[in-house]
């Protein structure tokens, strides 16, 4: 009850500026017209049903009709003959914040997603989540609001928001590797039962990263509690996914205990068994989420479908003490003589434990190093990887794409029903621009790892289910006419390692809030997307009037 009391004293005393973005409408319909746009004769798969051949019907923002075949007219009608139709895809985990914040309107239109199908996203993940919601759903005092109260700012996906552990710890404590003070702690929990109540989906780990791993489970527990309280969940980026610190079945084991002691909901971003001395854990881990389920706990899992997962290379290869303080205090590290060896040791190992050299690709460096891997920078360099992992963070900060996973593993964690799909979308890495193209190509048609029906369910319903996404994530009459059209025997990636940024190619029709975003495999700029703020719970956060 204090945690609840705490959460309303802060949403009462706060002026929340949040409400639902309007999304636009059609030209004005022709009296005689039933719909505003009809999907005609394609193969509907609506969520997690079995497909059938139908039409879809949509009159403004929502699914008016859904069935064998519809009687009246549209203003617009397409043709989806021997094309699937299914609910627009939902990608739990991106870095799709940075665009979505930017005063460029081509790059809020996340084109990258929408040449995917994907027409909702989650940001602030891996515990960077900026604590005020409201200035990441586009409201903020003195914010470019119009008169009517609604964001100048549009955009081409849905999405939604975590507040960050991360971005909190740094903002109440800074880069240092120590505990909170008890006057520390209350700052978090503040911050966090502020952004819930300004609508954030849940809170936010990124436990691998420094200065998020200086912080213990139990630092870690109460504030999820805070978020427990409001009706969040619990999304982590695990303290390892490998062997550089407790392991991953023990980084499993620790996830699954912070959302036991909080009593929240516990969702794992982009499951994997990264490295050397892990590959092949997967059945373990899958058992460990099991046994959790069946003792009646809510544990989930995202996934994305690339061997390479994707990372900044001081997080990969530099030992967290190093990090302590940032960067500013890591380059300063470099370059005592005392620390050498040590340092050395501890950056061979960890590439050892990513499978050398070789199988780090360096993606956002210095001119001079991109698109090559570590090991080519060495010997161009005439150094051997440690010194050019130094000279590389040196220069600047890096990021890298390292192929550290195994195809059974990604197999093993793909087929299980609580694991969905997502893209972990980062710059360099074609998992943005391909991830459920990719999925789809590669797992669906070439490999058969699952079937159709299995991919738009983890793409669709699942997720929306699992995050309690209301009216999104299935084609039925009423919910949000978010709807994709795309060829089976066209849809594939053209993004990869070597060439990241290219569009997915077989997506045909895309549809946000009933306005048509892709037309005939072609963008056509419109923006109607809506940021996503979790309902708040009631007796917690008070209610949000229609003025806010």
């Amino acid at each position: 009850m204090a945690i609840r009391s705490r959460i309303g004293r802060l949403c009462l005393s706060a002026s929340i500026l949040l409400a639902t973005a309007a999304t636009g409408s059609t030209a004005p319909a022709e009296r005689a017209a039933s719909y505003d746009i009809l999907i005609r004769g394609g193969l509907i798969y609506s969520g997690d049903a079995a497909p059938y051949t139908g039409d879809v019907a949509v009159k403004g923002d929502r699914i008016v009709y859904i069935g064998p075949r519809a009687t009246g007219r549209a203003l617009r009608s397409i043709d989806a003959r021997g094309l699937i139709v299914a609910p627009g895809f939902i990608d739990p985990h991106t870095h799709a914040g940075e665009a979505l914040s930017s005063d460029n309107p081509v790059a809020r239109l996340l084109l990258p997603f929408l040449t995917q199908g994907v027409t909702t996203a989650f940001i602030g993940v891996d515990g960077d989540g900026n604590p005020d919601i409201a200035r990441s759903f586009g409201r903020h005092p003195g914010g470019p609001e119009s008169q009517s109260g609604q964001p100048r700012r549009d955009y081409g996906i849905n999405f939604a928001s975590y507040v960050g552990f991360g971005a909190v710890r740094s903002a109440v404590i800074g880069t240092a590797d120590r505990a909170p003070t008890p006057a520390e702690m209350e700052r978090m929990k503040d911050l966090v039962g502020q952004a819930m109540c300004q609508g954030a989906l849940g809170l936010s780990t990124g436990l691998f990263y420094a200065p998020q791993s200086f912080a213990r489970q139990d630092e870690v527990t109460d504030l999820a509690r805070v978020a427990a309280a409001a009706g969040g969940i619990y999304d982590s980026h695990l303290r390892d996914e490998s062997s550089y610190s407790i392991g991953l079945l023990g980084s499993v084991d620790e996830a699954i205990a912070i959302g036991r002691d909080a009593q929240i909901p516990v969702h794992i971003a982009h499951i994997k068994a990264l490295g050397v001395d892990v590959q092949g854990q997967a059945p373990q881990v899958i058992a460990r989420i099991e046994a959790a389920r069946a003792r009646g706990q809510v544990v989930t899992a995202d996934q994305y479908p690339w061997s390479a997962s994707g990372t900044g290379l001081s997080a990969a290869l530099i030992p967290r003490w190093a990090q302590d303080g940032g960067r500013a205090a890591m380059l300063k590290r470099f370059g005592e003589d005392q620390l050498s060896v040590r340092l050395r040791a501890e950056i061979q190992e960890n590439l050892r434990r990513r499978g050398g050299a070789e199988a780090v690709l360096i993606t956002v460096g210095p001119d001079w190093a991109n698109g090559k891997t570590l090991a080519a920078v060495a010997r161009e360099k005439a150094i051997d990887p440690v010194a050019a992992t130094i000279a590389l963070l040196t220069a600047q900060e890096v990021s890298i794409a390292s192929f550290n996973q195994s195809e059974a593993d990604i197999a093993a964690f793909m087929k299980q029903d609580w694991v969905v799909t997502s893209s972990d979308a980062s710059n360099g890495h074609p998992r943005y621009y391909a991830s459920f193209a990719r999925k789809y190509a590669t797992y669906v048609r070439e490999r058969k790892v699952i079937d159709l029906r299995t991919f738009v369910a983890s793409s669709t319903i699942r997720t929306a289910r699992m995050f309690r996404l209301e009216g999104r994530g299935e084609l039925k009459n009423g919910n949000y006419a978010d709807v994709i059209v795309f060829d089976p025997a066209q849809f594939r990636p053209q993004a990869d390692y070597t060439h990241p940024a290219l569009f997915s190619l077989g997506m045909r029709t895309v549809l946000v809030n009933g306005r048509i975003a892709i037309d005939e495999g072609k963008p056509t700029g419109t923006a109607a997307g809506m940021p996503l703020p979790r309902p708040p719970i009631a007796g917690v956060c008070p209610a949000r009037s229609q003025a806010e």
